[in-house]
Order: structure tokens, then C-alpha cells, then sequence
């Protein structure tokens, strides 16, 4: 289903966007630019965004905020092509969608802004990337941030006409003295300066297959969470005696919250993630150390173990549970199975990514059947 956007005409937003390129760019910074194929978006941290004209009807406007582009982690998961015309440039949309790198397509025709709709309140990050540009007062303010107020109006003004001249570019920035002849590359390939026309690009062709997320990250990963749960142990040895297990329990006595060598631990590890879950009896922090010192100590601890008790064969283990008594302990390690004991909150299971490194690691003869669920095309298949 698509819904209407208000944006300014293409005409206005297309304005507004090459005036701000050509200023960044007689300034000698980076980020707003304009290329063969349209306006460009750049940020240091990887978001972008991109603008680009067909005819005096048609464009488009599509791009990826880093974190505001909560459409691409939504659940369950969003096409933004599904309804889409086939004029959009889908040699560059298809692939990006496919790697969950598109976070907001936006198209118009026929007088109206559109795009997919999704829920209320989701974030799809254009706001963020071009909020500069969706008013001309938004975009004299941030022309004004480098300049008068009234220089950045006659700039605007100007490029509106299509009649901008090297002296607006003075007029605006003074300090320290702007690159004209680079501003005016800019303001010539954008079509603000008289006799020149914007950049347009050739209408695209809707590919007959494409690839489309069926599940979102978050289904994946309950997906392999549920299968883990149901999961049985495979036989193997049990690791030998190590003096890292000696050690974790003799800190786990001298941590018993009662005093009493009664003291209980419930973890996970992986390669690169650690937690840890509060048993019956959770080791108890001391008063005078400092914060999460003991925790740190508990994820040395626990990490050694592991190491120790690996197998070039089998693996690690992933969840471990142990029970101190004074004089005693009791270990359960699980390998390939999502124990009972472990609490499910529905969000922070283990990573895929961090399973598919652990089940790498082992022998095809110990990889429990929902490692072939770690396959990232799993998302990808019709249900």
C-alpha cells in the first residue's frame, strides 16, 4: 500500500539542493554535491542520500541514515519497492535493498510525492539527511550559517531564476575567501546558472525477479533462537579437569552472597559477546571494589575456562551453568542447545553472525541441524 508525502515540487527541492552544493563546495567541504546522475547526500558516518530528476514529472529520492533508518530493521520486515513504478532506477534501488541498505524511497509522478506506507512513528531517516532542504526558510537558515541572512536570501532567490552569478557566492562568503570558479562547476552542472539544465537520468527497467526479505533480522533470529530451544545435545566427551575451573569456582565460593560457599553462575559466551544471568545465588560485589570490577574479573574468568576446555573438534561451549556448594560443584555446559535455565527477554539472543563463527569452527559431525538456519538467505525464501 502507498501513501502520499509532502515534499516540495522536484523543481523547488532540486533548487535548493544544488545552491547548497555549490556553496559547500566553494568553501571547499564535502557533503552536498552534484554529479552526471543527480544531487548527492554524503555523511562521515556512511548515511546518504540521492536526488535525482527524469523529466519535468518524474523523480526520485532515496537513501540511508546509519541510525534513523529504522525501516530497515523493522518487524516484520518492509519492501520499499512493492508498488513502485517501473521508470525508478532499479539497477541501483534492487541491491541496495537486497543488503538492507535503503532506508526511505521516495518517487513522484503525476503531481504527488509517494512511497510505501509503514506503521505509524517509524523512522525512515530522510528527514534527517535532507531536513535542510524541505522549506526555503530551512534552507536559507543553513545557507546563513556560513554568511548574512540577506546574502543567503539573494543566493536562493537567484538559483530559483536559474540566474546565479559568481558574486552571490562573494556576497555570502567572505571568510575566508570562497573557491568561485569551483562554485560556479557546481552551479553550471545544476542547472542555477542561465543556459544550463540539470543532470537527468534515463527511465529505469523493473528487474522480472527479484530478491525480497521475507523475515526480518529480528524473525531470523527468532527463527534460530526457537530452533535452539528444541535442540538436543550431541554426544561428546566431556572436557578434562582444568585448573581454569578450579580457579572460577574458588571465586565463586569466596563471591557466595550468604558466605556460606553456596554461590551460582549462569552465562553465555561467544567468540566476541558475554553475559551473564542471575541464578539462585548470583556472586555477591564487594563494597569497597570498584564498579563492575567484579563482573570483569567473572568475564576473565569464564573466557579462560572456555579456552581451556575447547576442542578442535567439537567446539565451545555457548551456555554455561555452575553451583558451588563449600565443598562441592555442579557444571552444566551446553553446546548445542538453548537450556531451559536461560532466560529468553526476545531481543538480545545470541547474534547469527557469532553462532555461524562458532559452528565454523567445528566439525560438520558436531553442528546441531539449525546451523543450516544461519544461512542469511533463510530470510530471503518464500514461506
Amino acid at each position: 500500500m502507498l501513501t502520499d508525502v509532502d515534499l516540495p515540487a522536484p523543481g523547488l527541492l532540486w533548487t535548493r539542493w544544488a545552491t547548497l552544493s555549490a556553496t559547500y563546495t566553494a568553501m571547499g567541504r564535502l557533503g552536498w554535491s552534484i554529479d552526471e546522475r543527480g544531487a548527492v547526500r554524503d555523511r562521515v558516518d556512511g548515511s546518504w542520500a540521492r536526488f535525482a530528476l527524469l523529466d519535468g514529472r518524474r523523480a526520485v529520492l532515496y537513501g540511508h541514515h546509519r541510525e534513523d533508518s529504522a525501516t530497515t530493521r523493522a518487524d516484520p520486515p518492509i519492501d520499499l519497492l512493492t508498488g513502485a513504478p517501473d521508470w525508478l532506477p532499479w539497477d541501483s534501488l534492487s541491491p541496495l535493498a537486497e543488503r538492507d541498505g535503503l532506508g526511505f524511497v521516495i518517487w513522484h509522478e503525476n503531481g504527488r510525492w509517494s512511497r510505501v506506507r509503514y506503521r505509524d512513528g517509524l523512522d525512515d531517516g530522510m528527514t534527517a539527511l535532507a531536513g535542510r532542504l524541505l522549506t526555503g526558510e530551512s534552507t536559507i537558515v543553513a545557507l546563513s550559517r556560513f554568511g548574512p541572512r540577506a546574502a543567503a536570501e539573494r543566493l536562493l532567490f537567484a538559483a530559483v531564476r536559474a540566474e546565479v552569478s559568481a558574486g552571490y557566492f562573494s556576497d555570502l562568503l567572505t571568510d575566508p575567501p570562497p573557491d568561485l570558479a569551483a562554485a560556479m562547476v557546481t552551479a553550471v552542472r545544476g542547472g542555477l546558472v542561465p543556459g544550463s539544465t540539470a543532470p537527468r537520468i534515463d527511465p529505469g527497467r523493473r528487474p522480472p525477479m527479484r530478491r525480497i526479505r521475507r523475515l526480518s533480522q529480528g524473525e531470523h533470529d527468532r527463527l534460530v533462537w526457537s530452533a535452539m530451544r528444541d535442540s538436543v545435545e550431541l554426544s561428546r566427551r566431556a572436557p578434562p579437569t582444568t585448573a581454569e575451573l578450579d580457579t572460577l569456582v574458588s571465586w565463586l565460593q569466596d563471591r557466595a552472597p550468604r558466605g556460606d560457599g553456596r554461590c551460582s553462575l549462569l552465562a553465555y559466551a561467544d567468540a566476541t559477546s558475554f553475559s551473564v544471568q542471575p541464578g539462585d545465588r548470583p556472586p555477591a560485589d564487594r563494597p569497597d571494589e570498584e564498579r563492575y570490577a567484579g563482573f570483569r574479573r567473572l568475564t576473565e574468568l569464564v573466557r579462560a575456562l572456555r579456552r581451556a576446555e575447547s576442542d578442535p573438534r567439537y567446539g565451545r561451549w555457548l551456555f554455561l551453568r555452575v553451583e558451588t556448594t563449600a565443598t562441592g560443584v555442579r557444571v552444566e555446559r551446553r553446546y548445542d542447545s538453548w537450556p531451559l535455565w536461560w532466560r529468553d527477554d526476545g531481543v538480545s539472543g545470541p547474534w547469527r553472525t557469532n553462532l555461524s563463527e562458532e559452528m565454523d569452527a567445528r566439525l560438520p559431525a558436531y553442528r546441531p541441524s539449525w546451523v543450516s538456519l544461519l544461512d542469511p538467505e533463510v530470510a530471503y525464501r518464500p514461506l
